[in-house]
């Protein structure tokens, strides 16, 4: 009997809009830490979604939002 258990939280990524969204990921110059995120097109403003340290974190935002190809860099 389970009266005070824990809910299991799922993971509920929110999707971006293909036509208004760009995806890109930030590079710094001085440390080289790198953050995926979307750049809206109308405004050119960056949104972050994850900081990558390693290619599997890249991957993993590839899967979560179903990116194919090769993603711009920006410094």
């Amino acid at each position: 009997m389970a009266l005070f258990s824990r809910k299991k939280k799922s993971i509920n990524h929110a999707s971006y809009d293909r036509t208004a969204e760009v995806p890109v990921i930030r590079s710094s110059i001085c440390t080289g830490e790198k953050v995926a995120g979307f750049r809206s097109l109308s405004s050119g403003q960056f949104r972050d979604v994850m900081l990558l340290r390693s290619a599997e974190d890249l991957e993993n935002f590839r899967e979560m939002y179903g990116i194919e190809g090769t993603i711009p860099e920006e410094y």
